[in-house]
């Protein structure tokens, strides 16, 4: 394990952590005939009921997957497995697909003894196509959980990413270790709007659900929430979070001293996904990192550099190796906070290129060597207050126009 940083107590990352280093978990994935050849269904199970927390997409068009998972959370808090597929969304697609998706939850139910309302439901691929319902009952019937099946599931999960995400930190609490791991699946229409994407985090530590919504929520905003690949947002959106008790510890609440410590613990795995998901942007070749300071508030901050980081005009000089602060200048001048342009300061990597509402010489010739890194960094100082943000994003490329333009096919 490697020291990252210390917020009130030392917070380690695990350099090869999953879903599955907290205890008490399992998972698998296999191929159902879903897609052609690879993994396409996977479970997540806890060995005892976990305490659960979710946040959703925001879309009208919000899929029955997610519906059935907000009603199994609603009714206890809890949930002690996750039933997922990928290559058909389950989404638009009326009262055939809610059935659909609660038989889903049925046959792991059953199989697995559980009470219904403890099986949450995600799906991931094409909108608008029904669930083959006999290639769906066959993975509910012959999937297997393992301690060693992190990878599997987390392949299962994917639609057009381009690798597997997961991060994993370990803290203490009460002097005992507690672990918080995570997948996460997502490349194109990454926009999101109080969730992103599909993101699954578990943890061995013991907590109330409220409390564990609370600190989800508060993670995701300056996580997930932050990142943006094409401004699209998914109808089947959804960051789950499940915390079964293993590690024996008072029950985890603002007042707890180590309160702070699991916070943190929870918002850097959610950071760590979110990046992940953010420089695996369908075409990209580099991650983008816009960070913004002396704005008049944290989310002020947040709302110029999400707007930064998505601007189209900004995402294609990057890929162009085109210096063109101009880009950057055009997206803060559109965005929702309140900015003083002539007291703005704007940096490429370590180069101050606009300051004081005027150009500043800069060497062109390291710009554009600055920009074919595979992070860039983009910085903005706004020199009116305390308030910082940062968000993530990638460039945009031809190939993003050619992965969108067959993705039925």
């Amino acid at each position: 394990m490697v020291q990252t940083t210390n917020l009130h107590q030392k917070v380690e990352k695990v350099e090869s952590g999953t879903l599955l280093t907290p205890g008490g978990f399992q998972s698998g994935g296999i191929h159902s005939g879903l897609r052609y050849k690879k993994k396409d269904f996977g479970l997540l199970v806890s060995d005892t009921p976990a305490s659960a927390a979710a946040v959703y997409t925001q879309s009208h068009f919000q899929a029955p997957p997610l519906k059935v998972t907000q009603e199994s959370i609603e009714k206890e808090g809890k949930i002690q497995a996750l039933v997922i597929n990928s290559a058909v969304a389950n989404a638009c697609t009326g009262k055939e697909g809610l059935k659909n998706a609660y038989e889903m939850r049925k046959m792991i139910a059953e199989r697995f003894h559980f009470p219904e309302e403890y099986v949450a439901v995600a799906s991931t691929g094409v909108i608008g196509e029904q669930l083959p319902m006999e290639k769906i009952t066959y993975g509910c019937e012959t999937i297997e959980v393992t301690k060693n099946g992190a990878s599997d599931f987390q392949r299962s999960i994917l639609t057009t990413d381009k690798c597997e995400k997961t991060a994993c930190y370990q803290l203490e609490v009460e002097g005992k270790t507690v672990t918080i791991g995570g997948a996460a699946k997502g490349s194109g229409m990454i926009h999101p709007n109080m969730a992103t994407m599909l993101g699954f985090i578990t943890t061995d530590a013991t907590i109330e659900p409220e409390l564990l919504q609370k600190a989800l929520s508060q993670s995701i905003e300056r996580s997930f929430n932050q990142i943006t690949v094409d401004g699209e947002t998914s109808t089947n959106d959804m960051v789950l979070a499940m915390a079964n008790g293993y590690v024996d510890h008072e029950s985890l609440s603002e007042q707890h001293p180590d309160w702070d410590g699991f916070q943190y613990g929870l918002q850097l795995v959610c950071e760590d996904l979110a990046k992940q998901i953010a420089k695996d942007g369908e075409g990209a070749t580099k991650l983008i990192e816009v960070n913004v300071s002396g704005a008049n508030s944290d989310k002020e901050a947040r709302i110029i550099a999400k707007k930064v980081v998505g601007s189209s005009l900004v995402k294609t000089a990057v890929y162009g190796l085109d210096a063109n602060w101009g880009r950057i200048v055009g997206a803060i001048g559109h965005s929702e906070a309140q900015v003083d342009a002539d007291a703005c300061d704007i940096y490429i990597e370590e180069q101050l290129v606009f300051s004081n509402g005027t150009p500043c010489p800069f060497s062109e010739e390291q710009a554009v060597e600055d920009l074919d890194n595979e992070e860039v960094t983009l910085s903005i100082h706004l020199n009116e207050g305390d308030g910082k943000g940062t968000a993530w994003g990638c460039d945009l490329t031809y190939d993003y126009v050619r992965i969108n333009a067959s993705y039925r096919t």
